[in-house]
């Protein structure tokens, strides 16, 4: 199977509380879009860390995940100190899942959408520095995460070695 598993009972949505600070806002009173981006960065380390996959275990086991693209869409404002919620879902995975897509939605205590982030990206093989397919235990738990409603199954690169 390369998609999440259809047993959605399994499926969750990683979500954590977040609130803009001093250092994210811009000359505007806005959050700066590197602020979401680091925002976007920290929430899926936190996934994994939370799931057994820290920074050591990632060092030990000589691989890691390293992000080729991200996309940041503004759909509202984000104001310094507003309470929202920071959520992490499934938008695309290869069948060997050496390549995923994340999304991550900032939303506001009122249910608004502040923005999205979504980010590609696969897995480097920190002694060959090459895409590699993660461990069979890091794969179930790409596949556990939600997936949004447009998630799409990506193409392998290496099936193209």
């Amino acid at each position: 199977m390369s998609g999440p598993d259809t047993n959605t009972q399994r499926h969750h949505t990683f979500a954590i509380p977040f609130r803009p600070q001093w250092s994210d806002m811009d000359q505007n009173g806005h959050m700066r879009t590197t602020a979401y981006l680091a925002a976007a960065e920290n929430s899926r380390m936190q996934y994994f860390a939370g799931s057994g996959f820290s920074a050591g275990e990632f060092a030990r086991r000589g691989f890691g995940p390293v992000i080729q693209t991200d996309q940041l869409r503004y759909r509202s404002e984000l104001r310094l100190l507003e309470q929202a919620e920071l959520s992490l879902q499934m938008a695309g995975l290869s069948p060997d899942g050496a390549r995923f897509m994340m999304r991550n939605t900032f939303t506001r205590a009122d249910g608004t959408v502040a923005a999205t982030v979504t980010s590609t990206g696969g897995w480097l093989d920190l002694g060959q520095r090459r895409l590699t397919s993660p461990p069979e235990d890091l794969l179930r738990l790409l596949r556990d995460l939600a997936p949004t409603g447009d998630f799409t199954e990506l193409s392998t690169p290496l099936a193209e070695r």
